[in-house]
């Protein structure tokens, strides 16, 4: 049984910094892609950075935290998302996601292409 354990979440002031990891367990396949999304009250669930597993090649980052944000993955399969210089709107529900299936090549912002997700974790900046 596969299962993504996300921690690092918390509140923060504005300029302030978060690191999340996501690691992986319970899984003994090849894992493609790894990523980070995140959903605020009222909007949909969107990208925030995606990340090649075995060679961890950055895919992309979405354009509001592209500068801010890194995002990183070790051997263990554990995928990390250090955020600096957040801001309010950063505020939101933080999911990781993994694609065992290797679609996420096709489109690695799309959600649909991510098969296994954690569970969430808060990231609150006031």
């Amino acid at each position: 049984h596969v299962q993504l354990v996300e921690s690092g979440g918390g509140s923060v002031r504005p300029g302030g910094s978060l690191r999340l990891s996501c690691a992986t367990s319970g899984h003994t396949g090849s894992i493609d892609y790894m990523a980070y999304f995140r959903q605020s009250p009222g909007k949909d669930r969107g990208v925030v950075a995606s990340i090649s597993a075995l060679g961890g090649v950055v895919q992309g980052y979405a354009d509001s935290v592209r500068g801010r944000f890194t995002i990183s993955r070790d051997s263990a399969k554990t995928v990390y998302l250090q955020m600096n210089d957040l801001k309010v709107e950063d505020t939101a529900m933080c999911y990781c996601a993994i694609d065992t299936l290797n679609r996420a090549y096709t489109g690695w912002s799309q959600a649909r292409l991510y098969n296994i997700w954690g569970q969430g974790t808060q990231v609150t900046v006031s």
